[in-house]
């Protein structure tokens, strides 16, 4: 999906919407605009609706919710799953993997040709691997 029309941070978030085919509400352009002004962020919904409000932008957490999932199923947003209380958001919906800064909380690019992931399983009948994805722990010491 990176080589999408919308996968540049150089295209306006109107646009951007429309080549993903979502409405441009007031909502969405706003928090696209905060996203996609600079490559590769991983942001959480809490850590977006804060940084809107810093920036005037009015919208509630469950907007914010609504709207991260809405883009993550227009293919512009890629959701990372780091444990049962935290969810990530990346920008970068190309192929990579991420380290986990546990002890900070922080989401770092691991890019996709250099780790390989071997023995994964057959799925069971019927079903089809749509992803792996790979999360390294690590901490500072």
């Amino acid at each position: 999906m990176a080589n999408m029309a919308y996968d540049t941070p150089e295209m306006d978030a109107g646009a951007r919407l429309k080549a993903a085919r979502l409405r441009p509400t007031r909502q969405r352009l706003e928090l696209a605009r905060l996203l996609f002004r600079e490559h590769d962020r991983h942001v959480t919904a809490e850590s977006l609706a804060e940084e809107g409000a810093r920036m005037g932008v009015k919208v509630s957490l469950a907007t914010v919710y609504n709207t991260l999932h809405q883009f993550k199923a227009a293919g512009l947003l890629r959701q990372v799953v780091v444990d049962a209380s935290r969810t990530y958001f990346d920008t970068n919906v190309g192929d990579h993997q991420h380290f986990f800064v546990e002890n900070e909380g922080l989401l770092i690019d691991i890019p996709g040709e250099e780790i390989s992931v071997s023995g994964v399983p057959n799925p069971p009948q019927g079903l089809t691997i749509d992803s792996v994805d790979v999360v390294v722990r690590v901490k500072r010491n």
